[in-house]
């Protein structure tokens, strides 16, 4: 028997840990019906993020959803995060069961 997919689409946030209250609250306010959270760490432009101490902390928030949407997402992370907080976003299309849970 086949499988039905749907297309939606994954936006991957990944941002320093002191922001996760914050950007856990707009994505609420703006409607974002699930996400999840992960530590993080790795090395970029803003350093060594080894997760030694609360300030080096990073967090990967993974967000599945229309296109349109994870757009609007990062449209207002990009006013609002991205001049004062170290953060990347992309996105990644992705096929998935249970399309209404998305």
């Amino acid at each position: 028997m086949p499988i039905h997919t749907e297309t939606r689409t994954l936006l991957t946030i990944v941002t320093e840990g002191v922001v996760e209250n914050l950007l856990l609250a707009d994505l609420d306010r703006l409607g974002v019906r699930g996400y999840t959270i992960t530590n993080a760490r790795g090395s970029g432009a803003h350093g060594l993020r080894d997760a030694n101490w609360d300030a080096a902390t990073n967090i990967r928030v993974e967000i599945i959803c229309a296109r349109a949407q994870a757009e609007n997402l990062i449209e207002f992370l990009r006013e609002h995060y991205f001049a004062n907080y170290a953060m990347v976003t992309f996105l990644h299309e992705v096929e998935v069961l249970r399309p209404e849970k998305f």
